[in-house]
Formats: C-alpha cells, sequence, structure tokens
C-alpha cells in the first residue's frame, strides 16, 4: 500500500458533555456526538458510510456499531467495533482510512460512548491476570507498579509527577466542557490520599460519562465542506500486549515502536511538534510517552516536563484542553478532538499560539496497547 499521508483528513468532530450524566446509555450518548460532528463538518448524513466504534469499555456490547448505525438511521458499507482499549479510537481513525483508501468506503464516522459514572463500572475493578490474589485489582495498581519502578530506575520525585495533574487542572479551568474546573496546588495534590502508591487521587483519571466522535474522509471530499480539513500526516501502532508481570520492560510503551513509524511516514520529528495531546489516565504515563517519542531521552520526561514547558505558552503544550485527567476520563478520542480544535484554532482562551503540527496518542490497558497519529492543518 502506497503511504497515506495527507490523503485522509479529520473534517468533523463532536462530542457530549463530560462527567455524571444520568439517564443517559452508551448508545444514545454516542448518537448524540455523531450528530454533533455531521452539523460541525456540514456534510450530508446520507453520505456517511462507514460506522465504527470503540466497544464501551464499562460493559461490552456486541455488534456496538451495527447498533449505532441504525439509531444514527444509517446502512453503512463498513461496519466494525475494535478492541484495543484506549488506543482503539486512533486505531479505527487508521482503519478508515485504509478503507476509503481500498474503495470499501467513502466518509466514515468513528465514535466512542459510554456511561460508567452512573451505569455500570464493575470492568474498571476487575481483577488483572494470575497475580489478582495479591491485590493486583485495577488499573491504578498496576500503574502505581510502572511508577515505582520508574523512580527506582530514573529518581522520580512526587514533585516531578505532580507536574503532570497541576498543569492538567490549570488547563482544564480554560475549558468550559471539562469535567474539573477546580485547579490545585501542590500542597493539596500531597496532601490527597494515596490510590495505589506513588500515586495519589489527582494521578489518576476519573471515570466518566460521555461520548465523542469524528468524521473521516478524502482530502478531495473534503474541499466542499464548510471546514478546513485537518490532515493526517502520519500513524503507527505499538502493543506490548502481554500482562504487565510478564514483561521484560515496564518503563516503556508501545510509543517506542508505534511513534517512530508515525514520524517517519508524516517526514517531521519531535522537534517540528507545536502541541502534544498524549493519553494521560495515570500521570506516569505522559513522561514515559513523551521518552518514547524521542522528544527526550529515557529518563529525562520527569524534567522535560518541569519550568513550565509543557504549559500553554510553553515550548510543548501539552493536554491543553486537561486531559484525561481533567477534561474527561474518556478513554481517549477526546484528544483527538482537542489536536483538531487546536490546529482550527478554535480552542478559545486555552489556544495554542498558531499550531501547525500536532502529535495524538492513544493507549489502552496497562501499557498494553498504544496507537500514535500526527495531523497537521
Amino acid at each position: 500500500m502506497a503511504s497515506l499521508k495527507d490523503k485522509y483528513c479529520i473534517v468533523g468532530i463532536g462530542n457530549t458533555g463530560y462527567g455524571k450524566l444520568p439517564g443517559r446509555s452508551a448508545v444514545s450518548l454516542t448518537v448524540e456526538a455523531i450528530r454533533n460532528a455531521i452539523e460541525d463538518c456540514g456534510i450530508e448524513k446520507s453520505e456517511i458510510d462507514a460506522v465504527l466504534t470503540k466497544y464501551p469499555t464499562s460493559q461490552f456490547q456486541g455488534l456496538f456499531s451495527a447498533t449505532i448505525a441504525q439509531a444514527i438511521g444509517i446502512v453503512p458499507k463498513v461496519t466494525a467495533t475494535m478492541d484495543q482499549a484506549g488506543a482503539s479510537n486512533i486505531g479505527l481513525i487508521t482503519y478508515a482510512m485504509m478503507c476509503i483508501e481500498q474503495g470499501l468506503c467513502n466518509v466514515a464516522v468513528v465514535s466512542y460512548g459510554d456511561n460508567p459514572l452512573t451505569g455500570n463500572r464493575s470492568n474498571y475493578s476487575r481483577p488483572r491476570g494470575e497475580n489478582a490474589a495479591y491485590g493486583f485489582f485495577g488499573a491504578p495498581s498496576g500503574y502505581a507498579m510502572v511508577a515505582q519502578r520508574y523512580k527506582a530506575e530514573f529518581g522520580l520525585t512526587e514533585e516531578q509527577l505532580a507536574t503532570i495533574p497541576i498543569t492538567f487542572r490549570k488547563n482544564a479551568c480554560l475549558n468550559p466542557n471539562a469535567q474539573f474546573h477546580q485547579a490545585i496546588t501542590l500542597d493539596e495534590y500531597k496532601a490527597a490520599r494515596y490510590v495505589a502508591e506513588p500515586l495519589h487521587l489527582f494521578d489518576c483519571c476519573p471515570v466518566t460519562d460521555g461520548a465523542a466522535a469524528v468524521i473521516v474522509t478524502s482530502v478531495e471530499r473534503a474541499r466542499a465542506l464548510k471546514k478546513p480539513p485537518v490532515y493526517v500526516m502520519g500513524f503507527g501502532q505499538g502493543h506490548p500486549s502481554w500482562d504487565l508481570p510478564q514483561r521484560e520492560q515496564w518503563t516503556t510503551s508501545g510509543a517506542a515502536i508505534a511513534g517512530p513509524i508515525a514520524f517517519q511516514m508524516a517526514g517531521v520529528t519531535p522537534a517540528d511538534v507545536d502541541t502534544a495531546h498524549l493519553y494521560d489516565c495515570f500521570s506516569i504515563v505522559p513522561i514515559i510517552t513523551l521518552e518514547d517519542y524521542g522528544f527526550c531521552k529515557k529518563g529525562e520526561g520527569k524534567d522535560f516536563v518541569q519550568g513550565g514547558r509543557i504549559e500553554i505558552d510553553g515550548e510543548l503544550p501539552l493536554n491543553s484542553s486537561g486531559g484525561l485527567l481533567a477534561e474527561t476520563g474518556m478513554p481517549g478520542m477526546q484528544h483527538v478532538l482537542e489536536a483538531v480544535r487546536q490546529l482550527r484554532g478554535e480552542a478559545d482562551a486555552r489556544q495554542v499560539k498558531d499550531p501547525k503540527i500536532a502529535v495524538v496518542s492513544n493507549q489502552g490497558g496497562i501499557m498494553t496497547t498504544h496507537a500514535t497519529m500526527i495531523l497537521r492543518r
């Protein structure tokens, strides 16, 4: 297959509110987000011939994409529900482009919606692997082990780790749609209870109701739509896959594989990136991802994020919407939406100055899956 660089683009984005949304199902939330994405780009619903969904994390539903297609009134040529956990959204955008490239469809909607906060969230606390008997419950314990290993290898301090949630909470205060609008201080961060040491409460993303969607099509079709397209320059995937205790390396993620593939396809380097939107289910994750993408050397991520470098007016504005830690704990699609808004110049009070290139990461499990996408205006 020839390179797909700059051949396909995101032309529409939409989301619901985030937070506690009682009485809403995963289906109704997803439909709302898709409707908003259609309105955003002005395309006719009848043109959409692919419906791609991430499965709802809280409660797996078979044929979910087919259910969504029926709910929005579309009979698609292509339908699929993917399970790469938090990496699924970029994975599905990639799949959409490949399907268009091969003539299977022309316009795809990619979406995710779930209601774990007001619905069923038991899946978030399920035992992990053969070590569940030793307290290995839920994602916090796994990422706490990653953070402890990072501390042992590179000397991570509490103050360095705190930079991530403090910065992202500050960004969220500028985002009307964010779940949290309360800034936090270092003292408040330290005083918050441990969820799984060394992770305090503010190091862990919230459980969130909500949905988001994007519409993907060719550059040719995008020209007639009402907003400027955001081009996909490159993408990559890397999936460590094995349960964490079975891996040889705990402080390197799938980003070390996915990132170089995406940058090579895009023909750019980390130095060319104006804004980054990195998966941050726990505060240790963007630190490791920055290293694995090549923004800094291994072990230097903890220092890279200091001194205002990752703030909105810094050298590399990071998670300007607040990310999973503060905008919404919904896994992954919100980072894609924020990158599009930044490149369009639609981020209002949190707008980064003149961004041309953005990198987005999605990650799932306990650094089990990873997907990367590089976008340009």
